[in-house]
């Protein structure tokens, strides 16, 4: 991620604006006598949870009253995608620049149905590149961002509880080896990962946060590097033979390796750039690494050397997954595609999949390895069957900047975080079988 980037946006998110915001002002009500326009605003103000129920019958799953507005939900989809701006950091990765004759893969899929969309949930997002802030641990159980706070969510029992607060004095109270005692005070959340049962927080000044979801307390504060240029853009936590791991990819251009059970450094590898998401992959022996240069690296996961590179893309890219089989990696950039790599046959992607309008932010593929799914910046997600061979999409559409997108680890529900003044929530869909979920809390 371009430090000049950081000070230009200044940690504001993508030109997407606030949905209720750019519907008053594009498409004024009819009305302009001044009650009448405070109660249309109060009615905007009051929105309410969506069930899929209601979702059938009609309501707009975000509770966005389309049939009082001077709009149609088609019309505002058409202005979103012609007015919104996507980020580059190369200018030939502008609209100019990227594939003229690739269109996005078709639509037709239909492997996820809405379940629920969440208001009290108001996940937030602080740096507009960094979307990675929404994770789960069951079908129930989500963590995510909300301004200086990391909270957790449960559908199971309809809770939201604080799990960090970060806007006071964070110390740990387990000793380490390394651990800074006198901790962080109002550290500024950059990413997050959560896996079983812990959780890591990276900041803007390189600090980490690892806290046992199990325990009460931080166990183990330190910072990675005091370089000016030192946000911490994407943490990894995987399964080791010596137990869980996790791994940091930060501006100062460096991957860190950390043992997660005695919370020590285990490995430091340096990159001519600054590095913005890595993945380990399934075997352990690669490590995907991207980041501010076109090309993509895969580096010996013992000691950091690369062993090849990924051509293709033109921007810097923000996103890497593995799929479950270790043979195909997948990466997203801001030239807005998603390309995807067979290990067997690195020389040109296997498919180059196209977005709507912004850069890819964030990807999984799903435990089974039957689904991929990438995000943009806002309002859509889209899921491609690996089966297919990535031919066939199901495209979630909303309104919003995203947050972060997640699987459960039995790839049953996917959620999505949307960030907006207004309609911020968490947008629940599960997974569809040949049977049919009931409408109720299971």
């Amino acid at each position: 991620m371009s430090y000049n980037g950081v000070d230009q946006i200044d940690y504001m998110v993508d030109d997407g604006g606030d949905v209720a915001d750019s519907l008053d002002e594009e498409h004024p009500t009819a009305d302009d006598d001044d009650d009448a326009n405070l109660d249309e605003y109060d009615m905007l103000m009051k929105v309410t949870d969506t069930s899929s129920s209601q979702a059938r019958e009609g309501k707009d799953i975000q509770g966005i009253p389309w049939d009082r507005l001077n709009i149609t939900r088609e019309t505002y989809r058409l202005t979103r995608l012609q007015q919104y701006r996507n980020y580059v950091s190369l200018p030939s990765s502008s609209e100019e620049g990227v594939d003229k004759g690739l269109k996005p893969a078709p639509k037709g899929g239909n492997y996820f149905e809405f379940f629920h969309n969440t208001r009290l949930v108001k996940p937030t997002i602080l740096h507009f590149q960094l979307r990675n802030l929404v994770w789960a641990t069951s079908k129930h159980d989500v963590y995510l961002i909300s301004n200086y706070s990391v909270m957790h969510w449960s559908s199971l029992h309809q809770s939201l509880t604080e799990v960090l607060d970060f806007s006071g004095h964070i110390v740990p109270t387990e000793r380490y080896p390394g651990t800074l005692l006198e901790g962080f005070t109002r550290t500024q959340l950059s990413t997050l990962a959560v896996k079983d049962r812990f959780l890591v927080a990276g900041g803007f000044h390189g600090e980490l946060v690892c806290k046992c979801l199990d325990k009460p307390g931080v166990s183990f504060c330190t910072r990675t590097t005091h370089h000016e240029n030192a946000i911490t853009n994407s943490i990894e936590i995987f399964d080791d033979l010596s137990g869980l791991h996790f791994m940091t990819s930060n501006n100062d251009c460096g991957v860190r390796e950390y043992d997660l059970e005695r919370f020590q450094l285990l490995n430091h590898f340096r990159f001519p750039w600054p590095v913005n998401n890595t993945s380990m992959s399934p075997d352990r022996k690669l490590i995907s690494i991207v980041g501010d240069d076109r090309d993509g690296l895969l580096v010996d996961a013992r000691n950091g050397k690369t062993v090849a590179s990924v051509v293709g893309h033109q921007d810097y890219s923000f996103a890497s997954a593995w799929h479950p089989d270790g043979r195909v990696l997948a990466t997203g950039n801001q030239d807005k595609t998603c390309r995807v790599w067979d290990l067997r046959n690195l020389s040109s992607p296997t498919a180059i999949l196209k977005g709507n309008m912004g850069a890819v932010r964030s990807m999984r593929f799903s435990n089974d390895g039957e689904f991929m799914v990438v995000a943009e910046p806002a309002d859509f997600v889209h899921v491609y069957s690996t089966r297919e061979n990535y031919e066939t999409r199901q495209e979630l559409d909303f309104f919003g900047e995203i947050s972060g997108v997640c699987l459960s680890p039995d790839d049953e529900s996917l959620c999505v975080g949307i960030w907006d003044r207004t309609y911020a929530s968490l947008l629940q869909y599960n997974r569809k079988h040949t049977y049919q979920y009931l409408d109720s809390l299971m």
